[in-house]
């Protein structure tokens, strides 16, 4: 190989290198998305997907005012659905404290002054702040799920929405405000960037393909 070439060679890597060191997150995404593919086979990337914000309103409005309230709390703080259903009145208030069930981390939580009221006064006195038909035990996942499935179906929305649904419009909504993945990973929990970027993805996807109800 003549030194021309090795130049040529050389300078290619050291472009590249560059590139991937101003993007470490891209590696990673890839990696993600080739192990939820083989994963999920056909099914897609995600499980559950993102909301517009008018299809928010819409399934916000359908729900049941307990659940709605629940949904209300994910999408203020980005909380996994089994989180916000674990809390106790004695642990609410403007910021605190939890341990995700999922991950076993800790987090941060805030809340409006309007929310810690509303969550207080849907307690009723239970252990729990939102209690279930059996008053020693919290509402189960499955009653929220139920319900926002029905919400969804009542509006024909094409996209697969669930509770995690809200989730994914906190994490894109902060990414959107912010522009910083790093920061919405620390919001998030997540111990990597990958997973913010494919909820940023898919909510891009959506918006593209039905653009008549994204600038509605």
């Amino acid at each position: 190989m003549s030194q021309t070439r090795r130049n040529r060679v050389y300078n290619f890597r050291k472009v590249n290198s560059q590139k991937n060191a101003r993007a470490p997150w891209a590696a990673g995404i890839h990696r993600t998305i080739v192990r939820a593919k083989k994963r999920k086979g056909q099914c897609g990337i995600m499980k559950t997907e993102y909301l517009l914000e008018r299809e928010v309103e819409r399934v916000m409005a359908a729900l049941m005012p307990s659940n709605r309230l629940v949904c209300k709390v994910c999408l203020h703080t980005g909380l996994r659905v089994s989180d916000v259903l674990a809390l106790r009145p004695w642990q609410i208030g403007r910021q605190f404290w939890i341990v995700e069930q999922k991950t076993g981390k800790r987090r941060r939580v805030n809340l409006t002054d309007r929310l810690v009221s509303e969550m207080r006064s849907e307690s009723g006195g239970s252990k729990w702040v939102f209690p279930g038909r059996d008053y020693r035990k919290h509402r189960t996942r499955q009653a929220v799920w139920q319900d926002v499935k029905r919400a969804a179906k009542a509006f024909r929305l094409p996209q697969n929405v669930a509770p995690h649904s809200f989730r994914k419009v906190y994490a894109v909504e902060l990414l959107r405000r912010y522009g910083d993945i790093e920061r919405v990973r620390k919001a998030m929990n997540h111990s990597s960037t990958s997973v913010a970027m494919i909820y940023a993805m898919a909510a891009a996807q959506l918006e593209a393909k039905y653009p008549a109800k994204a600038k509605k």
